[in-house]
């Protein structure tokens, strides 16, 4: 299947909920995607080969369900896999980040040993939309040293401008709305 012919097929498996978890708010729902056995390939598929060739040292997924396309790219690209967690979810010493996404604020946590200084990391979560939490990642990133190769979405909310956040990366995301 080409790449063209993949996204349309994958975004036939991403259903939308309106008002959720707010009026107002179309949620992407990825859960009928990962059900499918030859949709969640690909969507895995779609990130390996994005990044396969490249030395990448972690893949770092966000909570939560950044962690149903890292964990499979990680353990793909023979990489570590490094989990980004809301607030309370992680022991041991941690950095905190603070971010603004669509409807609110939030932060999120990762252990300060996560990552090492040098380490050459990607980014993965299902969804771009305001681009908080992606760039609220790459901060704690930075503060820990590591060397951000790019950011990678399942799907981006183009008229919510989050690539604006992220500006100075490579940014890719399959499927768009």
């Amino acid at each position: 299947m080409d790449r063209t012919a993949a996204y349309v097929a994958l975004e036939s498996l991403i259903r939308t909920i309106p008002d959720f978890p707010l009026p107002g708010i179309l949620f992407r729902d990825i859960t009928p995607l990962l059900k499918d056995p030859s949709g969640f390939r690909e969507a895995v598929d779609l990130f390996v080969h994005r990044f396969e060739g490249e030395p990448i040292d972690r893949v770092v997924a966000i909570e939560a369900r950044g962690y149903m396309l890292g964990a499979p790219l990680a353990y793909r690209l023979g990489a570590g896999f490094v989990p980004v967690r809301k607030p309370g979810k992680l022991p041991g010493t941690k950095h905190v980040e603070s971010y603004t996404l669509e409807y609110g604020t939030n932060s999120l946590e990762i252990h300060d040993d996560a990552v090492g200084h040098g380490e050459r990391v990607v980014v993965v979560d299902d969804l771009l939309a305001t681009g908080g939490t992606a760039a609220a990642t790459g901060r704690l990133l930075e503060r820990l040293g590591a060397r951000i190769v790019g950011f990678a979405f399942l799907i981006e909310l183009t008229e919510l401008g989050g690539r604006s956040l992220l500006r100075g990366h490579d940014i890719t995301a399959f499927v768009r709305y």
